[in-house]
Parts: structure tokens; C-alpha cells; sequence
């Protein structure tokens, strides 16, 4: 693979009619021009995408072949590193509303080779913000206009890694098979002593070991922690049979989160994740009707990953000192997000319920 071209900054396209720059319109195949409104169309790529060889790729990386050099700017307030349009010097951190004053660090990371391209609009994704918050139970009175009026959405690719691989796995462990046995002991019915018997299950455990092969398709691991993991990870399930090969012109009027979870890392997560199936793999192996599993020792091979980009709108509100974050897939307009409670309605709800049991009470005597 040859080394591309280094880029220190985000391209910028040219509407083929009035020259101005352009952004990618979400839902079309097209960058759209917002003063003269052409749709400049973007070149389909002859390409599929690739998944890359795994330890192929760790070694490229060291030597920063397959790498691209990227401008990214980091929050002094949460700490995410996302890139910034050319001659744009200070804008509002998409992760948590504080402003960017930028002062830009160059840096080698792996190019993307895949991307969801923004599919949702902002109007559409800011509806779908208003119905989600419309909608909060126990919330302060004041945060729904409050998250209206300072909630603008920030459209973001965020960094994913997606890894295929074949697991060969020996275990260690016990087979258990279920058997009982009748025992007696002695009740009391109607005052009066009773002999009676009953079943008591028992299991006789077996030493049991083996080999055991699994496959694994597409795992996916976030690549960044910019974002609260328990909303983003929320967002799934997405569509990653559309997928197209990466391009710059999808990524003209939004930012990129930067991988900080790189290419090695992600696949030790990734590890985290197939041991609960590899480990179900080896209970259904040992077989009977419980199974212990005391040890297993892994080999991985034939790792494939892909370094892709989802596309998310994030609103970023302050709501007593505190930011809270709302995320919506631009694919599907799934909305997941954090929220502030109110207190005082909650204590009041407790007090209307206490209230109801005491007249409940208090007519019942």
C-alpha cells in the first residue's frame, strides 16, 4: 500500500456554478451549494470496501505507512480531539458546548476506509431532539426551553473499528449431571407430627476439557471516549451493510471526533467482547446439564478490521453548571441522551403516593 498524500487540513470543494464551498447534503449523494442551491454530485467510487490484515496493518502504522496527517484540536474543558474546517479559528466544542479558541496539533492516525454518510437532516434530527425532550418525565420545568433554545445540533463522524477473526480455544472444566435422591423428614399438620419425603437435587461433577473454534464477523468497538459510551453504544444497532468507501467529500460541513483508542487497543475490547461467546462455546462442548469452565487459552487468527465513520448530531446544553449531552443517530433518528431530574417533583410525587395509602387507610378502618 502506498503512502497518500499527507493533509493537514479538511478539503475543501468548489460548487462547479458560483465557486462556493460546499457541504454534504444528509440523505443524497451530493454536496450542496448554499447560496446558488446545485447539487454537485459525488463521483461513485469503483472501490468496496476492505477489510485490512491485522498485523499487517500494526506494522504500517509503525512505520506511518497508511496513515494520514490530520489537524485535530482539543477541548480544555471535557478533552475530546475533533478537527476543525480550514481557517476556522475558534467555534463551540461539539462534545460539550464550551467555546474552541483552536490551536491545532498535527498528528499520524490510520485513514478511515469506510463511512454512513449523514443521512438525517439537521431539521429533521433537531424534531427529533424537541419530541425527545418534550416527552422527559421529572424534568425541571425550565430545561426543556432552556435545551430548545441552546441545544443546536453539531453534526459529527465519530471513529469506530470493526474487526472480524477465527478463534481456536482449549479449556479446562467440569461437566455436572443432575441427579435425586428421596428424603424424609418430619412436618407438622393440624398439630400434630407427620412424616413426609421429598426430592433433593444433587449434581455429580465430572472432569471435562477440549478445543473449541469460533467466528467472529464485524465486532464493533467505539474508538473514541468523547461521548458518554452508555448513549452512543444506545445508538445501535447501525447499518453497516451500507457502508461505502471512504471519502473527503463526505465529511464537507462536519466535524470528526479523532480515534483515541487506536488500532491495537480496540482490538484488546474487542478480545472483551467474544469472551462470552467463546466461553458459551465450551459449556455447549462440555455438555450435561451444568457446566464449569475453569480456564481457557485463546489463539486469534486471521484478524480483519476496518477503520469506519458513523455519522451522529450531538446537542450540547448547560443546564446549572452541568452539560449534558443528547445524540442522535443521523441515520435513524434514534435519540439517547442525558437528563437532568427535578427533585422537587419527584419528593412531591413520593409525598401524593404516601398521601393515597393514608386515605386508603383511613377509609378501609
Amino acid at each position: 500500500m502506498s503512502e497518500p498524500a499527507p493533509a493537514t487540513h479538511a478539503r475543501q470543494f468548489k460548487c462547479r456554478q458560483c465557486g462556493a464551498r460546499l457541504e454534504f447534503a444528509p440523505g443524497t449523494d451530493a454536496l450542496a451549494c448554499p447560496y446558488c442551491g446545485v447539487m454537485n454530485e459525488i463521483a461513485k467510487s469503483a472501490e468496496s470496501v476492505e477489510e485490512l490484515d491485522f498485523e499487517s496493518a500494526l506494522a504500517r502504522a509503525a512505520g506511518a505507512v497508511g496513515t494520514h496527517e490530520i489537524l485535530t484540536v482539543k477541548c480544555n474543558e471535557c478533552a475530546a480531539e475533533s478537527t476543525l474546517p480550514e481557517n476556522v479559528t475558534s467555534a463551540p466544542c461539539p462534545f460539550c458546548g464550551s467555546s474552541l479558541v483552536t490551536t491545532a496539533q498535527s498528528r499520524k492516525a490510520v485513514k478511515p476506509g469506510a463511512i454512513l454518510p449523514f443521512q438525517v437532516t439537521r431539521d429533521a434530527g433537531g424534531a427529533a431532539f424537541r419530541v425527545w425532550i418534550a416527552k422527559l418525565w421529572f424534568a425541571p420545568g425550565d430545561v426543556k426551553r432552556l435545551a430548545q433554545a441552546e441545544g443546536t445540533l453539531s453534526g459529527v463522524y465519530v471513529p469506530y473499528w470493526t474487526y472480524d477473526c477465527r478463534t481456536t480455544t482449549r479449556y479446562e472444566g467440569a461437566r455436572g449431571e443432575v441427579y435425586y435422591t428421596t428424603e424424609s423428614y418430619t412436618t407438622t399438620v393440624n398439630g400434630k407430627p407427620q412424616m413426609q419425603t421429598r426430592q433433593v437435587r444433587h449434581v455429580r461433577w465430572y472432569p471435562a476439557s477440549g478445543v473449541v473454534r469460533d467466528s467472529f464477523d464485524d465486532l464493533l468497538v467505539r474508538a473514541t471516549d468523547s461521548l458518554p459510551a452508555k448513549y452512543l453504544d444506545a445508538l445501535e444497532p447501525w447499518d453497516l451493510e451500507r457502508l461505502v468507501p471512504y471519502a473527503d467529500e463526505y465529511l464537507a460541513g462536519f466535524r470528526t471526533d479523532s480515534y483515541r483508542i487506536d488500532l491495537g487497543q480496540g482490538f484488546g475490547k474487542a478480545q472483551e467482547k467474544m469472551q462470552p461467546a467463546i466461553e458459551q462455546s465450551c459449556r455447549t462442548d462440555i455438555g450435561g446439564d451444568e457446566q464449569r469452565v475453569d480456564s481457557m487459552d485463546t489463539r486469534y487468527r486471521e484478524i480483519r478490521f476496518k477503520h469506519v465513520l458513523f455519522p451522529v448530531w450531538i446537542s450540547a446544553y448547560r443546564y446549572r453548571g452541568r452539560v449534558f449531552r443528547v445524540l442522535v443517530n443521523a441515520r435513524t433518528g434514534e435519540v439517547q441522551g442525558e437528563r437532568p431530574w427535578s427533585v422537587a417533583k419527584i419528593a412531591g410525587l413520593v409525598l401524593a403516593v404516601i398521601a393515597a395509602i393514608a386515605i386508603v387507610v383511613v377509609l378501609a378502618q
